[in-house]
């Protein structure tokens, strides 16, 4: 595998943990909890930097940029989950994958959107939406929180393909992107959520939400959009609710099903097709 999608590969098991870190501190206001995560995420840039903050340093139209993926993305799901079913309102939400497979020739010079791309991303979206919703069927009644939850779509969507856009910046400059954004979801959270009172659990499990699918991932996933493919990044990306739903399964003790094996068959089909020229 390139090491591109290795990378790619990478931050999609730290966002497969985000579900489970979520269902643990499920207790606490979302803004509070992503602010924090943040916050602390935007410390990996240190080490990554080789602590010169030089690599931090980008132009304002570029950290715009960053704060409008990290914290875009992040304001419009909450407030799709507030206003709409969770289950429907995620699915909507796992829309970006195929938001950055069929608007990568939009952004991208050197991308062409081929009838391949577009059959591979229909099966990979089939194969979120078996993994998301069990294969139960879901109610069509419409909600407005569908809007925030295609906008936070959008919003991740045309950010990782921004990222490829502006001039280069460093991946450790990303720490910048989590450090404004999390200040902003913090000012969400005195605006809008009542005082927390985290036990030292919560810290510990808040640390390691940080440190990984609020963290971590994000600097992987700069570094494998700037190494490879959009598209094929992007239809991998589908196995992010997959691998959120198994990891959920296996910490409950509850046996894998049927949809989740049609899942996990359509999307990895779906990479493979991708990846044909």
């Amino acid at each position: 595998m390139p090491h591109a999608q290795l990378l790619a590969l990478g931050a999609i098991l730290l966002w497969a943990s985000l579900a489970p870190l979520g269902v643990r501190l499920a207790h606490l206001p979302p803004f509070w909890l992503t602010g924090m995560a943040l916050l602390v995420g935007s410390l990996l840039a240190l080490p990554l930097s080789r602590f010169d903050p030089r690599q931090w340093r980008v132009p304002l139209r570029t950290l715009a940029m960053g704060v409008y993926g990290l914290f875009g993305f992040h304001f419009l799901l909450f407030i799709a989950l507030r206003y709409a079913p969770p289950v429907q309102a995620n699915l909507v939400n796992y829309l970006w994958p195929l938001g950055i497979v069929v608007m990568a020739p939009l952004f991208l010079s050197d991308a062409r959107l081929r009838p391949q791309h577009l059959v591979a991303a229909a099966m990979g979206f089939a194969g979120a939406a078996l993994a998301i919703t069990g294969g139960r069927s879901l109610s069509a009644e419409w909600a407005w929180g569908y809007i925030p939850a295609l906008g936070s779509a959008f919003i991740w969507a045309s950010y990782s393909l921004l990222t490829r856009r502006v001039a280069h910046f460093p991946t450790a400059a990303i720490g910048g992107f989590a450090l404004v954004s999390g200040l902003l979801a913090l000012g969400c959270h005195l605006l809008w959520e009542p005082t927390v009172h985290a036990s030292g659990t919560d810290w510990i499990l808040v640390v390691l939400m940080g440190l990984g699918p609020l963290g971590g991932a994000f600097f992987l996933w700069d570094a494998a959009l700037k190494r490879g493919n959009a598209q094929q990044i992007g239809l991998l990306s589908f196995l992010t609710p997959l691998l959120s739903t198994v990891l959920l399964l296996w910490l409950r003790g509850q046996a894998l099903s049927w949809p989740i094996a049609w899942a996990a068959i359509l999307i990895v089909s779906a990479a493979f097709i991708g990846q044909r020229r």
